[in-house]
């Protein structure tokens, strides 16, 4: 199949790309390098450097080239960001989404895999979180997720030949497991690389919180493994294309793991004892994140193969470490 995947010079994009490449199909990458990195990008893929919001862009590349499919993972990704600069957010998160969906399916590209977020839920009432959960995002940047997927179930509605899956990340972690791929964010947010950077260069590591309503008083959250991730979105591309639908699936494994194992497994993979040193919970952070994976495992077959922590945190040292 001829493939588009926006963002993939991305984290989780770059390694869709390779996923997508290695199982035959002629793969397109649209990506501004705002925030990718063209390294990253597998060289059997198509490299098109511009932006989604580019729609002269978008309609020569949808006319030239008979697309089958679009992964959608360009966007800004920082909560803290989107509650400094939310126009920014809505321009580029939803306008842009916009503009990529309504410029294919004018195309007659119909079938879409959304990048989404479990940010779409705010403060869970219920846990572990199933996706008819509430929608009540905490953030902007949860918001324009929640929009997004809002704007694809508009789309369906007004051309039934509309086909897509949205999949809400709970914790996407980890690095290929030769350390070869990883996650290279700037500034960077999330805890296993913040971790991992403070176990090299011999820094404190700052833990925000530790009276939290949890077993060991620190949040809790639920980590996949960005291989798993991957493969979650192969099966939903099987599915949107043999079932023409409307779906939404967390994918998460329903484990909870705190930010004190986090670290503990940090320091074990390293063999380095860390510096830790206890700050204030952040405003907003929620006790525990934890998904209820029982619909994506049970319609599409999905079982993560490399989400347990250490797995988790080895790939990410090996990454890392080596930078």
């Amino acid at each position: 199949m001829k493939l588009l995947v926006t963002g993939g010079a991305g984290y989780i994009g770059s390694f869709m790309v390779n996923s997508l490449v290695d199982n035959g199909n002629e793969v397109f990458v649209l990506d501004s390098l705002e925030c990718g990195h063209l390294e990253a990008v597998n060289k059997s893929a198509k490299f098109i450097r511009g932006d989604i919001r580019d729609e002269g862009l978008l309609n020569n590349l949808f006319l030239t080239e008979k697309i089958d499919a679009v992964f959608h993972f360009a966007g800004l990704i920082s909560v803290e960001e989107s509650t400094k600069e939310p126009e920014l957010y809505e321009e580029v998160n939803v306008a842009g989404s916009n503009t990529l969906f309504t410029t294919a399916c004018t195309n007659g590209v119909k079938n879409f895999i959304f990048s989404s977020t479990a940010a779409v839920y705010g403060n869970p009432v219920k846990i572990p979180i199933p996706e008819d959960h509430p929608k009540s995002p905490t953030s902007p940047y949860g918001q324009t997720k929640l929009q997004t997927e809002q704007k694809l179930s508009q789309l369906r509605k007004d051309d039934p030949e509309v086909s897509f899956a949205c999949l809400r990340y709970f914790n996407a972690s980890g690095a290929s497991l030769d350390g070869s791929l990883g996650e290279a964010h700037d500034p960077e947010t999330h805890i296993i690389p913040l971790a991992i950077r403070a176990a090299v260069n011999g820094q404190e590591f700052k833990l925000f919180g530790t009276d939290y309503d949890t077993p060991d008083g620190t949040c809790v959250r639920d980590y996949i493994h960005v291989l798993d991730l991957v493969e979650a979105h192969n099966l939903a591309l099987k599915r949107i294309l043999e079932e023409k639908g409307e779906n939404y699936y967390n994918v998460g494994t329903g484990i909870g793991i705190s930010n004190k194992e986090v670290v503990q497994a940090v320091s074990r993979a390293s063999g380095i004892s860390m510096n830790i040193e206890d700050y204030s919970r952040r405003p907003g952070d929620a006790d525990k994140l934890v998904a209820d994976p029982t619909r994506i495992k049970s319609e599409l077959g999905f079982s993560p193969k490399y989400s347990d922590l250490m797995t988790i945190v080895d790939s990410a040292w090996k990454w890392h470490s080596k930078k």
